[in-house]
């Protein structure tokens, strides 16, 4: 009964893992489109470039947060608590 709690919380936290890595997908479409709208401004007005560019550039970063956030999760789900909630439930037996 106890592998099988075990295996329960090792199967969660893998999977809670791999949904918080969905949330790279959303920074990765994001900057895509942030660089394509930057490159056709800086082709309609090319005196606007290092604003532009700057511009795109802070906001890259912002969004590049969301999928850093997202693997600090996974890492933390992948190696730390598993640990934690075997510990947690082999004190709950006692």
């Amino acid at each position: 009964m106890l592998e099988l709690a075990i295996g329960i919380i090792l199967g969660g936290c893998a999977l809670g893992a791999g949904c918080a890595m969905i949330a790279g997908i959303g920074p990765g479409i994001g900057e895509g489109n942030a660089v394509a709208a930057a490159c056709e401004a800086i082709g309609r007005q090319p005196e606007s470039r290092s604003a532009v560019t700057t511009t795109m550039l802070m906001g890259c970063a912002v969004a590049e947060t969301t999928g850093l956030y997202a693997l600090v999760i996974a890492i933390l789900l992948i190696f730390v608590a598993p640990g934690r909630f075997v510990n947690i439930l082999l004190e709950s037996i006692g």
